[in-house]
C-alpha cells in the first residue's frame, strides 16, 4: 500500500498541473469594486457567511436579515449591521486583531453565490446605528467593509447539494436539536429538553 503522503499536493505547480488553466469567464468575473450587477445580488440576499481570521484561528459565522440587509454604501464599501446574539463575538474579536474578511452571499432559489473579499472595521457611529435600527432597536455595532475583490460563484455547488430543493418530510427528525447537542456535550448536566422548550420564545423575544 502506498503512503498517503506520496500523493499529497504540496506546491502551486502541482496544484496547477492537477486542475489546468482557469476558464476565461472565471477570470473576467472578478472585479475590484461592486459592479451594479453584483450590487443587485447583494440587494436580493437575506443571508451571508462572514469569514474572519485572528490569533485564535479562522472563523465563519452566519448573518441574516431581510434581503438587502448588507447595505451598499458605494462601489467600494459595504455596511453590515451586527445584531444581538450569543455575545461570543468571535468575528468581531478577529476583525479587531486582523481586518481581513470575506463574505459569501446566498439567495434562496438562485444557484449563483457572490464572494466579496476585503478589510473591515467596527463602528458605533450613532447615525449608522440609527440607520439600521429595527423596531426602534439599533444593532450593537456596524461592520464597515472596504471591498478589494468581488466575483460570483457558479451554481454547481448549489446544484450538487440540492440546497433549494424541497425538504423531505422527515428531514428534521434526523438532526439533533440544539438542546440535545448541549445535553450530549455536557453528559446530561445541561437540561436539553428545557432548552429546546424555551428556545423558540427566547429567540422571538431577542431577534433584534
Amino acid at each position: 500500500m502506498s503512503c498517503p503522503m506520496t500523493h499529497a499536493i504540496e506546491t502551486i505547480d502541482q496544484l496547477e498541473a492537477l486542475f489546468g488553466q482557469a476558464g476565461e469567464a472565471s477570470l473576467k468575473k472578478e472585479v475590484p469594486y461592486l459592479h451594479p450587477s453584483y450590487q443587485a445580488l447583494i440587494a436580493a440576499s437575506p443571508f451571508a457567511v462572514l469569514a474572519t481570521t485572528g490569533p485564535g484561528g479562522l472563523d465563519a459565522s452566519p448573518r441574516g436579515d431581510p434581503p438587502g440587509f448588507v447595505a451598499v454604501q458605494d462601489e467600494k464599501t459595504l455596511l453590515l449591521p451586527e445584531r444581538r446574539g450569543n455575545n461570543r463575538i468571535d468575528s468581531l474579536r478577529n476583525i479587531v486583531a486582523d481586518p481581513r474578511v470575506a463574505l459569501l452571499f446566498l439567495i434562496p432559489g438562485v444557484g449563483e453565490t457572490l464572494r466579496v473579499n476585503g478589510t473591515a472595521r467596527i463602528t458605533v457611529a450613532p447615525e449608522l446605528l440609527a440607520r439600521f435600527a429595527v423596531d426602534g432597536k439599533p444593532p450593537q455595532c456596524v461592520i464597515e467593509i472596504r471591498v478589494e475583490t468581488v466575483y460570483f460563484q457558479c451554481a454547481r455547488a448549489i446544484q450538487r447539494s440540492q440546497l433549494w430543493a424541497p425538504l423531505p418530510v422527515d428531514a428534521r427528525r434526523e438532526v439533533p436539536t440544539a438542546g440535545a447537542i448541549l445535553s450530549a456535550l455536557t453528559d446530561a448536566a445541561f437540561d436539553g429538553a428545557a432548552y429546546d422548550r424555551e428556545l423558540p420564545a427566547r429567540q422571538r423575544a431577542t431577534l433584534y
